[in-house]
């Protein structure tokens, strides 16, 4: 079992007599056990960080990159141990662990590489001898909050372009999968990151709301990036609000796939299985409704069913698979209520639909319609919809038929047609003749709506994590009216 401290200041804090234990969703035993945070170690991390602010906030560009790239490559030295944690905290396979890792280091390179993008410009004044210039500078101390599904990606994604812009953080690792956060710690810290940039708190789930709230409402704290469900994200923003702190928001999603009557139908199955079934359809940008033209329907449906019904499901401790354990009990509870529901409403289950613990089968469920659960709420697990539509307009309004708006597709052999349908759909990212579940660490990344605002990655995430000052010198004499 893991055993996981907090890293503060530098240093690894243990909680002998306040842990939690994290249990495996598959067998049931405790697969880690975690040092339980309390308000004075949150507030403990956010001092040190805003003691090492200065001295990081003045390091060059060059010494963040350094750093930066440094930690990609410790990251992908600890891959063994990153995969053993996944299997176990989460019910990840191999293939989602090893993938998290690598896209993991991808994320700090590219990071690495926007500490020379922090540009600012010269503003043409109608003040004689008067050089006027916007600047971007750090923030201060950011407060990080990252989900368990895609732990490494969005656990790195919420600290990477924080620290190349020069800002120290504090990571509040996700109660479900702490040793995979800590981790992320340990990589910075072993590449040399300086004591204090980087502090990692793990917290007992019963404390989430108290630790959470501390770390929202210290006055070092500067900027808040949250991942994770829309309920949370709206009672993050509301404490924020109360003091007036900004924050970056990437939360839940009902990702719509649109298949036209001129699509490539195996192209179209494809991603559409990838894009549901991947992690177990745990992915915020996973898809959760298949909006196919009546036309080619039933063919559709067909081929995605026969694609489904192969896919590999099994413990993921026992070797590679494609799909592994839902995250608890809980949550493969929801998604069968949500397959029987709509079964009950008139829907049909044309693959899958089993359920064995917390693993549940590759599940496509043909004739969904408005007002049934599964039409609206987001499932969160391997179980995708079908929904029948005549034309495109018809198509256009389902899509947009839900208060999420993170990730779309679109398929058609006519990109202007497609094309005219993708400018309309209302979400943050959309994908024509590709999967809904498509990241790089370069893109804006983010969504509307019920889905959050603001944009994680590239040049999108400088002005997120930067503020943008206006800074005048007067070169010569100035004129005044008195």
């Amino acid at each position: 079992m893991n055993s996981v401290a907090l890293l503060i200041g530098g240093q690894s804090v243990s909680k002998d007599d306040h842990c939690f234990d994290r249990i495996d969703p598959v067998k049931g035993t405790p697969a880690t056990r975690a040092a339980a945070a309390e308000v004075s170690d949150v507030n403990a991390a956010v001092e040190a960080a805003a003691q090492a602010f200065p001295s990081w906030a003045a390091s060059g560009p060059g010494r963040r990159r350094e750093l930066l790239s440094r930690a990609a490559d410790c990251l992908l030295a600890h891959q063994q141990d990153f995969t053993n944690a996944m299997v176990a905290e989460i019910g990840a396979t191999e293939g989602w662990a090893g993938f998290n890792v690598a896209l993991g280091a991808t994320l700090l390179r590219e990071a690495a590489a926007m500490t020379t993008q922090i540009t600012g410009e010269v503003i043409p004044t109608d003040v004689p001898d008067n050089l006027a210039m916007a600047i971007r500078q750090p923030l201060g101390v950011c407060a990080g909050i990252a989900p368990w599904n895609a732990p490494v990606i969005l656990g790195v994604r919420a600290v990477a372009m924080p620290l190349a812009c020069g800002n120290t953080v504090v990571f509040k690792a996700s109660e479900i999968c702490p040793a995979v956060h800590r981790l992320i710690g340990t990589a910075l810290e072993e590449a040399g990151i300086p004591a204090g940039v980087i502090n990692v708190i793990t917290h007992d789930p019963a404390d989430a709301a108290e630790i959470v709230g501390a770390l929202i409402d210290h006055p070092a704290i500067r900027h808040i990036n949250f991942t994770g469900s829309t309920r949370v994200g709206r009672i993050v923003a509301e404490r924020a609000a109360r003091h007036l702190k900004p924050v970056l928001l990437e939360l839940g999603g009902k990702a719509p796939l649109i298949v036209l009557d001129d699509a490539d139908l195996d192209a179209a199955v494809d991603a559409a299985a990838f894009g549901a079934f991947l992690n177990q359809g745990q992915i915020c940008m996973s898809t959760e409704r298949i909006v196919v033209d009546n036309k080619i329907a039933d063919e559709f449906v067909k081929r995605l069913s026969a694609k489904a019904a192969a896919l590999p499901l099994q413990d993921p401790s026992l070797g590679p698979t494609v799909l592994g354990s839902m995250v608890n009990s809980q949550s493969a509870s929801k998604v069968m209520q949500l397959i029987e529901d709509a079964v009950a409403e008139g829907a049909r289950v044309t693959a899958g639909g089993h359920a064995k613990g917390t693993l549940i089968d590759a599940t496509v469920v043909d004739r969904v319609k408005p007002g049934m659960r599964i039409y609206s709420e987001e499932s969160f697990g391997p179980v995708v919809t079908i929904v029948r539509v005549q034309g495109d307009e018809e198509a256009l309004r389902a899509a947009n038929d839900t208060e999420y708006g993170l990730a779309a597709a679109v398929f058609s052999q006519n990109i202007v047609r497609a094309w005219n349908l993708a400018r309309q759909i209302e979400s943050g990212m959309c994908h024509i003749n590709g999967p809904t579940v498509h990241d790089e660490p370069q893109m804006p990344f983010g969504g509307m709506k019920a889905s959050g605002y603001g944009r994680f990655g590239g040049r999108a995430a400088i002005d997120e994590f930067t503020a943008l000052r206006w800074i005048t010198i007067q070169t010569g004499a100035r004129h005044y009216p008195f």
